[in-house]
């Protein structure tokens, strides 16, 4: 642990600190003592969330420290005594304000996302500083009731939770209040996960819990848009007055600020309103006409509605009124009518919605989207309600003066554009009117300045606010758009030395075709071909892991398809395979671990990921190390120019740098364009150096790097090594030059590179996913494992998921089995073809892989990686053993019939009332007792009234008992439409129905069925493992009821009584036999070697039948029966 004095304030660091980090924390120190705005830019790699923490912490302390110094000196007169060593009251004044401990100001820390979060939580554990701490998240991270996280929707989750708390309904809830002050709590330094564990393990909700911290803690970690969105914070009860704001990764604060205070209002989210008040209004006047005895019973069942029939009809008055207004102008052309801000007011008025009836409204909204989205069974969709309401908080949320209002309505513009989507958000709601599905204008709300937020932060009285980020070039820019001063400014210089990176600007590619994105030469078919080659060529000379950056997900498809069709993929691919970053968050774990995992792989050259500037692996993942050895910028990322968005943000900045009677200085729209560009490269540039120790090379493929302008744009620690070239050659020289000194120079053991990282404190930003002073350890399997934290959930949450039904065939949760029984697979062989196959292989047998051939691009979707991975670890066999082991009835029946009873009973208490739904169970109850199959129709008749309840009739069958099943599958034909899927044998006792099975001499029979038939449909989807390709049925093999032999005999015995049948020379030739027929499928071949072995034991052929695929048996079968005759083939068969 190392001391220092910056400023008169007296820091704790865990290591000596860099020069770099020294400059950092003095300025940091210098917005804390003069109530300075910052901006602080500092590479990746340089510690800068370390030295943030320690520094603001150490000012507080001090802070701290010296009310105590005067609060002694009060005591003793007026001077302090000489004899009392408090070491720590540093020499600065106290601040003139604080006066009492009271009075020291909160340090609110944001980040973007909670994974972000989580890291620099575990930076404050690397310092020697232990302060009150509080993380606030939403009830999606934080809630642990499993029926209000079991619902879809955000805002009905929150209403739930709310009507819960209200009735102290919640047994975690009312945990709250005397666990808050549990010393394992206040005195421990937890994230959302450890708070969550915490919950689990005393019952307490975190969510409520946090909440409660906040009153007490020092310091508050949050997302950004919890302080830059009026509803958030006020939704949390965040106090701003005289509090330290710290933005951390900052660079998408822009964005941010903007998106929080905009909305876009399409006519699907006002006619889902109308169609939910119109549900409600209808519900409202039957209640009314069954007299108030009754509605007042109704409304105490479900929480209460405190609005009348009369307020509900004025709601729906107003929704229609708005619709009509938005609907009323005629828009010419797809780019939309633009107006001022200041014209929403008078759109909204013309639905009577003004700051006079905005209360009024806001609160009517609330409590139809409370009431309705508490109601079990009813399906509607109260997002429009929802957003309606958020829209009133954000148009009217200042003061309603017409000088206020102008001002405020400056910084946004109103646009009215056609609905051009075609597939239209479908609801489940059978009540909804057909203008729902009509296609209207939509009515968009845009800042175009993130200083509107940024001032309100002001204006709640914060102390000073502190932007950070590594990627925040060009500065005068940022603090531009941010609207407010910022006195305090750092670009910091890098801890690594010239020799740790190589920056070139490749011009031209190696058939000396200019390189260019530009928007008129990207497809240019010699441009693109170019562009190919040169990362082909780049390939051959970048050790282990190589990022490639394109402006945008068309540009990168487009590519990719022309290198597919011209040779170039192939190329790459045959060298370091292609990773390519998916469009959605579904897939993205999965292909980001998969290229982890090709990096690491010692009999491969590393991999290849292609990915977007802007998309998430461009910011918050970790290529440290192996992972991220070069980027490659294939071109300036500039926003797409015919967005209506961008259009109009562009005419609002030069009309604000137009305007000469503001005293602030606007860049124009033009500046504004270009910058975001550059912003998006410096931001992709970032992955490469990770650490003090990293090593890495920036490739800047496009010829228009070479204009001085734009390299004045980079960071300022990457501009003194910019090269230029004049042919391709001398790049590829230099490349492999550079990787081949720094390899001998850097590249070290792991277990080196750990003790030499502790030893020297290199840190790495949250943003790298390695952190504090022991996050240098370079274990390649620990990067591994915090890179795939992703920015939406933590990884634990997210995981947690993957156990969860996913609806794809239970797949999830058989790759989770599958993965946990590694060991197991390996021990044992699984079936007969396993026992074969090994007894071939331990024979000198070659047995071929399943896998299917590679493709061009085999990892594009990492299908050829997982069907090696899994045909090296015996995991295709596992993986359809697990499924069959799971559904099969005769193993675990009981088990699986209660789970399913269970499974459907919990769907139907979501999906009805109380009422309803205990009646229900009443009269299983007394169905289970009187056998009356009349009662139990009578009780269940409800379920046939409403067409989503169907379903829910057609289940009670399983309830049901044989002799009643054919009466209840003609009662449900005739109520629902469709019956029950019966067939006669559910008709017999369960003794009887097992009997059928049963041949005379007590064994089971084989089956040897001319196809799959129904037992297909058990099965695992062989789409999903043999990409539709045949393979033996497990399920023949397993269940007892198509088994040629007893299940005790089993496989062993069955293996035995062949090598007893044949000599070793023969027994060798059958297993040949077979595995030659599992290679080409040549059953002529099979039934040849079958017969030259086993002619004269028909039996034998009979249980060999087994190995027949399914597109076989039927000629199998003729054979026998032209063998044995007709009648015997049928008892043995």
């Amino acid at each position: 642990m190392s001391s220092l004095t910056l400023n008169g304030v007296t820091v704790n660091f865990p290591f000596t600190p860099y020069d770099c980090q020294k400059d950092y924390m003095t300025k940091v120190i210098e917005c804390l003592q003069k109530r300075n705005n910052g901006v602080l830019e500092s590479p990746t790699g340089t510690g800068k969330t370390l030295c943030l923490l320690c520094a603001t912490l150490a000012w507080r302390e001090q802070l701290k420290d010296q009310i105590s110094r005067k609060m002694i000196e009060r005591r003793l007169g007026g001077e302090t005594s000489q004899n009392i060593p408090i070491t720590s009251w540093g020499s600065v004044a106290a601040d003139g304000e604080a006066t009492c401990y009271t009075d020291i100001p909160k340090i609110i820390y944001a980040s973007r996302t909670h994974s972000q979060l989580a890291q620099v939580i575990k930076e404050l554990k690397n310092t020697s500083y232990r302060p009150k701490i509080s993380v606030l998240g939403s009830r999606e991270q934080l809630c642990i009731n499993q029926e209000v996280m079991r619902q879809e929707s955000s805002h009905v989750k929150v209403h739930m939770c709310r009507r819960k708390v209200s009735t102290r309904s919640c047994p975690f809830y009312n945990n709250t209040e005397e666990i808050s002050t549990d010393r394992e709590l206040t005195h421990s330094i937890l994230d959302v996960e450890d708070l969550v564990k915490f919950g689990n393990k005393k019952r307490v909700c975190p969510y409520y819990l946090s909440r409660s911290l906040k009153q007490e803690a020092d310091i508050i970690f949050m997302p950004y848009n919890y302080l830059v969105d009026p509803k958030s914070r006020r939704a949390h009860n965040i106090e701003l007055n005289g509090a330290v704001v710290i933005f951390d990764e900052a660079h998408n604060l822009e964005k941010t600020c903007e998106e929080s205070t905009s909305f876009d209002l399409t006519p699907y989210d006002v006619a889902s309103a109308i169609a939910a008040v119109d549900r409600l209004l209808l519900e409202q006047v039957q209640d009314a006409s069954l007299g108030p005895t009754i509605t007042e019973q109704f409304n105490a069942d479900y929480s209460g509605l405190k609005i009348d029939a009369t307020t509900i009809a004025k709601i729906k008055k107003i929704l229609l009124d708005l619709e009509a207004a938005i609907d009323s102008y005629d828009v010419p052309s797809e780019r939309g009518i633009t107006k001022p801000g200041i014209f929403i007011y008078e759109l909204l008025e013309r639905a009577h919605l003004t700051y006079q009836t905005k209360t009024e409204v806001h609160e009517a909204l609330e409590q139809i989207s409370g009431y309705l989205a508490g109601q079990s069974g009813i399906f509607l969709q109260t997002g429009g309600l929802q957003k309606l309401a958020d829209i009133l908080q954000l148009v009217f949320c200042g003061d309603p003066s017409e000088k206020d209002v102008k001002s405020s309505a400056a910084h946004f513009k109103v646009h009215i554009h056609r609905d051009t989507s075609h597939k239209k958000k479908q609801t489940t709601d059978i009540w909804t009117t057909s203008s729902s599905n009509k296609q209207g204008n939509i009515l968009s709300y845009w800042c175009f300045s993130p200083g509107f937020s940024m001032q309100d932060l002001v204006n709640q009285g914060v102390r000073c606010i502190i932007l950070t980020s590594g990627t925040l070039s060009p500065l005068s820019s940022f603090t531009s758009e941010m609207r407010i001063e910022f006195p305090v400014s750092l670009e910091n210089s890098h801890v690594i030395d010239r020799d740790q990176i190589f920056v070139s600007v490749v011009d031209r590619g190696p058939d000396g075709v200019q390189l260019s994105s530009a928007f008129d030469k990207r497809f240019v078919p010699e441009n693109m071909a170019s562009l190919g080659n040169t990362v082909a060529n780049l390939t051959r000379v970048v050790p282990h892991g190589l990022l490639v950056f394109f402006s945008s997900f068309p540009l990168m498809e487009k590519m990719l398809e022309f290198w597919r069709a011209n040779g170039q993929a192939e190329r790459i691919d045959s060298l370091k395979p292609i990773f390519v970053e998916p469009k959605g968050k579904a897939n993205f774990t999965e292909v980001i671990d998969g290229y982890y995992n090709k990096v690491n792989d010692p009999q491969t050259k590393g991999g290849s990921f292609f990915a977007v500037c802007r998309g998430k692996a461009s910011e918050g993942l970790d290529f440290a190390d192996t992972f991220g050895r070069a980027v490659i910028i294939t071109g300036l990322p500039f926003p797409p120019k015919m967005d209506p968005r961008v259009i109009l943000k562009m005419q609002f900045l030069d009309e604000m740098s137009s305007n000469k009677t503001s005293k602030l200085k606007f860049l124009s729209g033009q500046q504004w364009y270009k910058q975001q560009a550059f912003r998006a490269v410096n931001q992709a540039i970032g992955r490469v150096i990770r650490h003090r120790h990293d090593f890495g090379a920036i490739l800047l493929c496009d010829h228009r790097f070479k204009n001085p302008d734009a390299r004045a744009q980079l960071p300022l620690w990457v501009k003194p090594y910019v090269n230029q070239y004049d042919s391709f050659g001398n790049v590829i020289r230099d490349v492999s030059k550079f990787f081949r000194v720094a390899q001998k120079r850097y590249h070290r053991p792991a277990v080196e590179q750990t003790a030499a990282a502790e030893s020297c404190g290199a840190v790495c930003p949250p943003d790298a996913r390695s952190t504090g002073f022991t996050s240098d350890s370079f274990s390649q399997g620990s990067h591994i494992h915090k890179a795939t934290a992703l920015d939406t959930h933590l990884p634990s949450l997210k995981r947690k998921r993957l156990t969860e039904d996913t609806g794809v065939n239970g797949m999830t949760t058989v790759y989770t089995t599958y993965e946990c029984k590694t060991s197991e697979i390996q021990k044992r062989p699984n079936t007969l073809l396993d026992a074969l196959q090994r007894g071939d292989q331990c024979n000198g047998v070659d047995t071929p892989t399943t896998v299917g051939q590679r493709s061009s691009l085999s990892t594009l979707s990492l299908q050829y990686d997982k069907r090696i991975q899994d045909d090296l670890r015996g995991g295709k066999r596992k993986i359809r053993l697990v499924q069959e082991q799971k559904k099969n009835p005769d193993e675990a029946s009981v088990e699986s019939k209660t789970n399913k009873a269970k499974s459907f009973l919990g769907e139907m208490k979501k999906s009805l009332s109380q009422v309803n739904f205990d009646q229900i169970i009443v009269a299983l109850q007394s169905y289970k007792t009187t056998d009356s199959l009349e009662a139990l129709l009578s009780t269940t008749s409800v379920l046939t009234e409403d067409a989503n309840t169907h379903n829910l009739f057609r289940g009670m069958y399983q309830f049901v008992r044989p002799h009643h099943k054919k009466l209840f599958h003609e009662k449900c034909q005739q109520l629902t439409g469709h019956g029950c899927g019966f067939e006669p044998n559910h008709s017999l006792p369960k003794n009887k129905n097992n009997a059928v099975m049963l041949t005379k001499d007590g064994h089971t029979s084989v089956a040897l069925k001319s196809s799959c038939g129904a037992s297909s449909s058990s099965q695992l989807n062989t789409q999903h493992l043999n990409h539709g390709g045949h393979h033996l049925s497990q399920k023949q093999l397993r269940d007892p009821h198509t088994a040629s032999v007893p299940r005790s005999d089993g496989h062993p015995a069955f293996l035995a009584e062949v090598k007893r049948s044949l000599p070793p020379e023969k027994s060798a030739e059958l297993f040949q036999a077979i595995s030659c027929y599992k290679k080409t499928d040549n059953y002529d071949n099979l039934v040849v070697n079958f017969l030259g072995l086993f002619k004269d034991n028909v039996n034998l052929l009979v249980r060999l039948g087994i190995f027949i695929r399914p597109h076989h048996k039927k000629k199998y079968k003729e054979m026998l029966d032209g063998l044995a005759g007709q009648s015997a083939a049928k008892d043995e068969a």
